[in-house]
This record gives C-alpha cells, structure tokens and sequence, in this order.
C-alpha cells in the first residue's frame, strides 16, 4: 500500500479488534520513523499490543489490507530492522512480563518485552542470569535481542543468543501459531529445505562463532540437533512475531577480576587475544586509546581509572570462586599474555568505570577522534578470531584509502570489531557506496561476516552476496518462504532487500542555524546537526528500578517513548525535515513532545552521544515565540527574578495573601499556574537586606565572591547567611556584587534567549572588578551556578569574560574540599557522625557541576549518606506549570519521595535546590536543608 492510499479502513479494523493503544498520530510516527540506525522509514500507524490476541489482530489487519507488519522492541537496531512503512508494533511497552522461572532447570519464559536487565533481577535470587548481556541491556528486550542473535561481551563463555534459547512460540507471516523447539515438525516445509540444501548449509553456514549475516540456517542440521527455533534466532522480524520465548540461564560467577592489558596498537591487541583465550575468560573486549580519550574529554578525567600503557588494550574478565582466586586469576593471565604493560582491577568502582567505557562506546564512538559525526553502517563486522589482527590491519589500509576514519572497540574474542566511521552519507553517496562494497568484500576475503550480533537489516542485506554464494541465497529465499510466503513481515530485509544508501535519515536533513544565538560549538552552530547527535542508542529508555536516574525522568515517569529524549529528538528532526511535521516549530507536534521536557540537563552528560534536549528546546521556545505573545507563565516564571525583587519590598503582604486559600488558587490561575500547588514564601529580610546592615568585612586579605542568587536573595536567604559564616570561618573575606544580578535561567529555560544575554551582559559587568582581582565565585543554587559555568559559554562565547567566569565558578562544596587557612593547611569539615542524609543531587549540578565534592566532603565529615538518583520533579517552573502536576509528582515517587518514607522523619533532607527543597516541602512536609546550613549548623557559627 502507497503513502497516498486510504488508511481509514485499517486503522478502524484495528481499533476494533485491538485492544492496546493504535496511534496514526503525525507525532507518534515521527516517534517511530527510525531506530538507531541511518535509516528513516515513516510507519503508517504504530501499535502497542497488549495481548497474543493484538498480535494477531495486528498480523490480520496488514495482511487484509497490504501493510508490512514490523516488530519492535527497545528500538535500538543499528541496521534498520525495527523500522517498516507498514504497521509497527512496539512490544516493549505491555508484552513486558516474566512468564515463569524454572531455577532447577535453568530457565525462563518471558514475553518479547522483557528488558534484559528486568530478567537479570528476577533471575538473581536464585543465582542465575541469561548469558548473553549487550551494552544496551538496562533497555533493550528479549524480543530484539532474539531477532537480532544479540550477544555482548561475555558471549566467549556463554554464548550468543541463539545458543541460550530452547523454544520460540511465534506467530508466522500467515497467522498461523508456530511453537518451535528442536524438531523441523512444526514448520512445514522445513524438513525438505535442509534436505534440499545440505551441502550448501554444511559449508558456507556456521562456520565461526560470529557468523551471524543471513539466516542461521545450520541450526537446522542433524548434527545441530534440528533446532527450529534457533534458526529463527537472528531472523530479525522476518520469519515470525515472537509471543514467547523460553530461554536458557546460567550461573552467575561467585567472583571475578579484570585484567586490563596494553598493547602498541588495536591489531596487536587482537592478536594478543588469541594467548588470552587459552585461560577460558567470561569477557576479551577491545578498547582503542583514542575512544578513551573521547571519555575523557567528555566526562573528564576522572571518568578514567589508572590503565597501563599502550595504544589499545584487551579487559580480561575472569572468574574465581572468592575474590581472591579472581584477582590470582588475573594476576597470572597477565603475566602470560606478552602484553606490553598490564593491570589487575577488583570488582568494584574501577571495573565498574571501565566497563562503562565500553557500554556507552556505540554513542562515545559517534563522533570521530576530531569531533565529525560518525555512523553505523559498518559497525558490526566479524572474521574468525585467528584473523582478526590482519583484518584490522587491512582494515585500517582500507579506511586510509577511502578516507574516513572512527573509533574501535570489540569483542576481541570472538573476532568481533564495533566502529562508526565519518562515512559521507549526506555530502558524497557514490562514496559512501563505494566503501561499503568494499568493507564487504575485505571482510568476505577474510572468510568473516557482515555481521556479527546487530544483523543485517536495510544496512548490509543488500550486500549478502559479496559473502554468499547464489545458492545459499536462494536457501535464505526459501526458509523466509516457509514462515512468510507473503512478505508481510519486515519486508526488504535480508530476502529481496532494499537497497542500502535510499532512505538515509541524514541525506534528508537540511541545515537549520541556531537562530536565538546558542553557540554550541561542537553541533557547528546548527540546530539540525545538534539533533541528529541523537542517533537512537535508547540509553534514555533505561530501565533504572531498584537504582533510579537523571536522564528523561518524564519518560521514568510515563514509560512512553514520546518522553523520552530520542523520541522528542525524532519529531525534532521531522520538524526540521519538513516532510511529515509540517507545520514549523510552532507545530503541535511539536509543542506536544517537548511539554514534559523538564529541562533537567541530565542528557547532556548523560547520553553517550551528548544530546542537550535542553539547550534545543530553548531554541524551539525561542523560535516558536520570538516577537509573538507568550504563554503566561514565560512572563510570571520565565520572569520570577524581576517579580521576587518587587516581592522582596512586601514580604509579609504577599505571604499573608498567598495564605488565604481561594485567593491563593485564583491568584495561581491568573498567572496561569496549577492552583494545586503551593505559593514559596517571601523572605521576611532579604539576604541584600541584611547584608546592607551588617558590618563591613574586615580582616582577611584572602578574597572571595559570593554569588547571590535571586533564590537565595528572596526566599531563603539562611542559605546565604550560612555561606558567609562558614566561608568566614574558614579564613576568607566574603564579598558581594555591588548590585543584585541574574544568572537569566529563567528566561532560559523559556526561550526568551535575547532577554537571557541581557541579563547575562549586566552579570558580567557586576562580576568584572572581582575578576580582575582574581576572586574565586560561590555559587550555591545549582542551576543558576551551572548557568555561569555552562550557559554562559553558549550564549555569550565572543566575550572574553564569559570564559574567565566560567573557570572561576565553584560550587561551595568544591570550593572547600581545595580550601585552606592562613598556614597552608587544608579545610576540614566538622564532625557529622550519627548524622543521617538523604541527598537530592540538583539535576543541573548532576549535569554540568558534578556532585563528586560535595560527596568526597560529607563522607569526610562522617556522615551516613543515602544519595538519590533522580530528579526531583518539580524541575524550576516545569512543576508549577498546568498539565505538568501529574508527572511531577510520578518524577517524585521515582526517587525523592521513596527515600524519604524509607529513611524516616529523622533523617536531614540535603538539597541545595530551591526546586528540590521546595518540592519535599509540598509533597512530603519535609524541610530540606542546604550544605551551608548543616556545616554551619555543625560548626556552631552565629548566622545572624
């Protein structure tokens, strides 16, 4: 069926034998146009199951009215196999269910849903887990993960996916239901396929761990057991709609240890696997020095424990049955490997930094050594482990050639190498065809595989037969046939593919240049660039129970990938393109998938491809309203600081009104605020206030700024007292800007960006005597600290100033933990032991601050800390806002509110967030206190 025939009926048919959700919606097919790949396929209609019965309906409605039916789970298919113009069914959001657990015969039935990290947990009491274990398993499903024979690193010792599944119940391209285990019965025509196609399966098929291009047809052998259902694993979405599946488990390992080992290069890291392999390892993962050093300078140096020298190193995973044993384990495999230097990691924080290393190296990978952008496409490539070190080599020649270049990493010990390349898919198809042709055909020379775990797809099926001999094609022809005869299912994969360089989601982007001044260097000024930075690794789908997260919270919240910050990047990009969001940024699309950005920042550290949904959905604020009349509360919030200088006059007159409750409401609904919440209270004094009739500081020639904010100034300006006490204290004259001045965050975070260079301008005049006096700033609310240290940068970067402030901003935790006092000697916080601490990180100190002070200080003083893992919810004005309440208040439950119950009513709430302390006061009847206040407090020191 073409794009310009009537859907009508479908759609009625499938709304009235559904019964989950089926949305035709402009936006939710923006949502689904691509997954994690270079493709863009617009479905006609998505559709979320809830039952066996939906899939079939669904299957029903597409094969009655000629639509594609396509299968998705966590949609993070690099290869464009979760994508299809026809029906698109998203299994992850209600087909999620652990069916049963069999600990004594090691498995489990779980529906396609299922994200593996769910299955992970519940297999865990029993001392169990599924082997294979992909970088993406906080969110990708089962269901993917089957139909794409998923793997991950410590699939050297359990396996691929194929190999840990023992039954599949499907249903085929017919509507038949297949329940498929080892025997060819349940599929007709089976039998007479592997008879017909013997010699051909025999020795072109399974010949390497890693050869997973095509379909894994040797599984059908006699020797092989003639097991069904694995040849379907890996068959991505082409041969059956998985109902359920039955999967193996496998013990988890009483201990491990990591070795890391260094080598001169990649190539020789991968000929070092071979002596590796020998010691029978959980995991051989291959890290290129310079994806490292992308970590690096992303998350700082920090994020990178010690690693011994070279220019690409092997982490070893090994096993033992006490800690002890691991750790001898690794210390021995090191001495064995003739690497070139090495290093034994324990389990805990350092191996835990490594490994992230690899898990968030398909999005650190994203931008060359150089910052261009690079892609999949040829990510995915395998050889026989004994060749891997020549292919790299040959590799490396070839990518010389064409000119492009990326950043490695791998499972070394399957022969497996991940890499984006900068491939010219936009500015030169003829080359980007010409280098995959080629990659094939090196591969192919080296008896590899175009793919080794993330199939072939739109990517590399048009490439099979520069690996494939005709007759095995012509078998891959008739296996799809016997499951899908009608090619209703994922049509133009791996049989009758399409060809790989049409519907390419960048060549259909133009540019776009920030039009309210946002300067982010990296994106090269472009609106369209900056969004296409996401390229769908899903991490902010991440299944966080039991731990929490800062990245989407809205998403944590709702489940709907229309929260989350792909999804709002996908009808981003549609918006840009033009093609199928058509009405500009003014759009309700549009409008509707950034409603419940709550402008948290969490993404822009969070998300391996550094996406800043934030900064983009200032710009589209900034677009959409740009000299037209704005929602009213971009002139009462998006304004607060100009209002609380005017509240500050009246305190005791507006917190008196504000009390009266209907006056309170009507008064919220005027300004267009949920009249659910509750109105901050004024300070009685503000902190200028009391500032103006203190005395004079005196004494100490040692200087510093204290950054006062319009928070601390109006509402709680016990904050600022407590900041001047303890810097006091500490040997340290305070000193204020002569005049108040706003960071503009608010003006921010509604898109009035010329009015935030305003304030920002007036900033820099009031900051520029104490910069020239070389003075250190405190900041103490996060966000408007962050806004100096991050936002200022991007909305005024020709301002020689802007930088200078940016490095002499500290927060006071990590002004203190480098204090000292007249003598030299280093600050040392007071005694908190006994003291109980519930911890709200702010979102933006959590994104662009970092909260590693203010942790290093309070487990200094002795403090037991329970830290959360979230937002808080109420996000700045996000909270207040009308339509936001609902999910404000779910935000909550996902960390602050928990924590709270959990800890008691004598634990201290920590939060230096006026939002977050704002919303445990509304929500929890908690008062939260600021790091000021409790060392202060523990100090002893008058505030008054």
């Amino acid at each position: 069926m073409s794009g310009t025939d009537d859907l009508t009926p479908a759609i009625a048919a499938l709304r009235a034998h559904v019964a989950g959700e089926v949305d035709d919606s402009i936006r939710r097919r923006a949502e689904y146009s691509t997954d994690a790949s270079n493709y863009r396929v617009v479905p006609s209609v998505v559709v979320f199951p809830r039952s066996d019965d939906d899939v079939a309906a669904v299957l029903d409605v597409g094969r009655a009215h000629g639509l594609s039916v396509t299968a998705r789970g966590a949609g993070t298919s690099v290869a464009g196999n979760a994508i299809g113009s026809g029906l698109v069914l998203d299994f992850s959001r209600h087909l999620s269910r652990i069916v049963a657990i069999d600990p004594d015969r090691r498995t489990a039935v779980v529906q396609p849903g299922v994200v593996l990290s769910a299955l992970q947990r519940a297999a865990a009491p029993y001392g169990l887990r599924f082997g294979p274990d992909p970088s993406t398993q906080d969110r990708c499903t089962l269901g993917g993960m089957i139909g794409n024979n998923a793997c991950g690193p410590r699939a050297v010792a359990w396996g691929r996916t194929a190999d840990n599944v023992h039954a599949l119940r499907i249903l085929d391209g017919t509507g038949a239901e297949r329940r498929l285990a080892d025997d060819l019965a349940a599929a007709p025509g089976l039998d007479r396929l592997v008879s017909d196609n013997l010699a051909v399966i025999r020795t072109e098929l399974g010949r390497f761990e890693r050869q997973g291009s095509g379909y894994g047809l040797e599984h059908l052998l006699p020797e092989r057991g003639h097991h069904a259902a694995r040849a379907v694993v890996g068959s991505e979405g082409t041969c059956g709609l998985i109902l359920d599946a039955t999967v193996g488990l496998v013990p988890v390992p009483a201990a491990t240890a990591l070795a890391v080992l260094g080598y001169p290069d990649m190539p020789a890291a991968a000929d070092g696997a071979a002596a590796v392999l020998t010691t029978r390892p959980l995991a051989i993962e291959g890290i290129d020095a310079r994806l490292v050093d992308v970590v690096r300078r992303h998350k700082g140096a920090a994020a990178v424990p010690a690693l011994p020298r070279g220019g690409g190193w092997l982490f070893v995973e090994v096993d033992g049955s006490t800690p002890a044993e691991a750790m001898a384990r690794a210390a021995e495999l090191c001495r064995g490997s003739g690497a070139l230097d090495s290093r034994v990691v324990p389990t805990g924080p350092e191996s835990a930094a490594l490994w992230r290393i690899r898990a968030d190296g398909v999005g650190l990978a994203g931008r060359t050594a150089d910052g261009q952008p690079a892609w999949p496409g040829w990510e995915d490539a395998a050889v026989p482990r004994e060749r891997l070190g020549a292919y790299l080599r040959d590799f490396a020649d070839l990518t010389r050639s064409h000119g492009v270049d990326g950043l490695l990493y791998g499972h070394f010990g399957d022969g497996y190498v991940h890499v984006r390349l900068d491939l010219p898919i936009a500015e030169a198809p003829h080359r980007f065809r010409a280098f995959l042709v080629d990659a094939a055909t090196l591969v192919a020379s080296h008896g590899g595989s175009l793919s080794g775990e993330h199939g072939d797809g739109r990517a590399r099926s048009e490439l099979l037969p520069l690996m494939y001999s005709e007759s095995a094609l012509a078998a891959f022809a008739g296996f799809k046939a016997v499951f899908d005869p009608g090619n209703v299912l994922n049509p133009g994969v791996l049989v009758d593919p399409a060809p790989f360089d049409i519907a390419l989601r960048v060549a259909q982007a133009p540019p776009a240049p920030f039009a309210g001044g946002l300067a982010l260097a990296e994106d090269r000024g472009d609106l369209s660039t900056a969004a296409h930075r996401c390229v769908g690794i899903g991490k902010c789908r991440a299944d966080t129970s039991g731990s929490g997260g800062f990245m989407c919270p809205s998403f944590l919240a709702t489940g709907d990938e229309k929260d989350s910050t792909r999804g709002r990047a996908r009808v981003l990009q549609e918006t840009i393109n033009g093609s199928l969001v058509t009405a500009g940024y003014g759009s309700p699309e549009l409008e509707e998938s950034l409603d419940l950005c709550l402008s948290c920042k969490a993404c822009a550290s969070d998300c391996p491809a550094g996406v800043d949904m934030a900064a983009y959905k200032s710009e589209v604020l900034y677009r959409r309203y740009r000299r037209r009349p704005r929602p009213r509360t971009h002139y009462t919030l998006g304004m607060l600081p100009r209002w609380a200088r005017y509240g500050g006059r009246l305190p005791r007159i507006i917190n008196a009104a504000t009390a009266i409750g209907p006056l309170r409401r009507n008064g919220l609904r005027i300004s267009g605020l949920d009249p659910r919440r509750e109105v901050p209270r004024f300070a009685d004094e503000t902190f200028r206030r009391w500032w103006r009739r203190r005395p004079a500081p005196t004494g100490s020639d040692r200087e510093v700024l204290l950054w006062i904010d319009t928070f601390t100034d109006a509402f709680t300006p016990a904050v600022g007292r407590a900041a001047v006490a303890l810097l006091e204290a500490a040997g340290y004259r305070v000193l204020i800007t002569r005049r108040s001045a706003c960071c503009g965050l608010t003006w921010i975070s509604t898109g009035q960006l010329d009015g935030a260079r305003r304030q920002l301008r007036r900033t820099l005049d009031q900051l520029q005597p104490h910069l020239e006096a070389g003075r250190p700033v405190v900041g103490l609310e996060p966000s408007c600290t962050a806004v100096l240290r991050s936002d200022l940068l991007e909305l005024l970067p020709d301002d020689p100033r802007s930088a200078l402030v940016a490095a002499s901003t500290h927060t006071l935790a990590e002004f203190l933990t480098t204090a000292t006092d007249a003598d030299g000697e280093p600050w040392s916080p007071p005694r908190l032991d006994g003291t109980t601490l519930v911890v709200q990180p702010h979102c933006h100190q959590h994104a662009v601050l970092g909260f590693d002070a203010d942790r290093r200080l309070l487990a200094a003083a002795g403090a037991e800390i329970h830290e959360i893992a979230g937002c808080c919810g109420l996000a700045g004005n996000f909270g207040m806002e009308p339509g936001h309440y609902e999910v404000s208040v779910a935000v909550a439950e996902n960390g602050l509110l928990p924590a709270l119950r959990a800890a008691g009513p004598d634990a201290v709430l920590l939060a230096d967030g006026f939002s977050c302390r704002t919303q445990a006061d509304q929500l929890a009847a908690r008062d939260g206190r600021h790091l000021s206040e409790l060392l202060a407090t523990a100090l002893r020191l008058p505030v008054d």
